[in-house]
């Protein structure tokens, strides 16, 4: 664990999470889950009914009910996927109002300056974890394209972000980015939204 993530932690400590903050002790928790999950290990793979109904539910909830996951069976479509998403996308803006609302929400009784503490603990244990994961299984992939590999990680780890949103404002399990880590947690990798459709590897 490096020097950031350990100042970070001993900040969490300062005070009583528990008694204070009930919602971030669940982010604690949550943050220790992610080193506990198999990321990426189904990529590529065929879908199953569990993964289709999440992803179904993330674009229901995004404001795309005629949407449906589409599988990417190798990594030249998954390349392909990255290229030619659109980063202003009506996905893409309907995930930053989301992500807006569940900030707004949390600070509602979680303080600004605890709640960016407990977001930033997230992120760096995230991005721990999910790097040696994403190194490790590269060379298993036999990728070495470096810019694919830090798509993966950095997809990986901002959806560690909202969920710990989700969590931190108290929202259903059900929420589109619950759904989205539960893609993830069930090792896959899902691209983007493209038109209505949601590449998942």
């Amino acid at each position: 664990m490096n020097e950031d993530s350990l100042e970070t932690d001993t900040e969490i400590d300062d005070f009583n999470v528990g008694e204070e903050y009930p919602t971030l002790m669940l982010v604690a928790r949550f943050s220790s889950m992610i080193s506990e999950t198999k990321w990426f290990h189904k990529i590529g793979l065929e879908l199953t009914q569990d993964d289709i109904k999440a992803a179904r539910h993330y674009l229901d909830a995004l404001g795309f009910p005629e949407g449906y996951p589409a599988e990417i069976m190798d990594w030249d479509d998954a390349i392909a996927c990255l290229e030619t998403n659109d980063w202003n996308s009506p996905a893409w803006e309907a995930e930053e109002q989301l992500a807006a609302s569940l900030i707004n929400s949390a600070l509602e009784f979680i303080e600004e300056d605890v709640l960016e503490v407990a977001l930033t603990n997230v992120t760096s244990k995230a991005s721990e974890y999910i790097t040696n994961a994403v190194e490790n299984a590269s060379m298993q992939w036999g990728i070495d394209d470096e810019e694919i590999l830090r798509a993966a990680i950095g997809q990986a780890v901002q959806t560690c972000y909202q969920a710990a949103l989700v969590i931190a404002a108290d929202e259903e399990e059900n929420h589109p980015f619950a759904q989205k880590f539960r893609l993830y947690e069930n090792g896959h990798w899902p691209l983007g939204v493209a038109g209505t459709t949601l590449n998942i590897f």
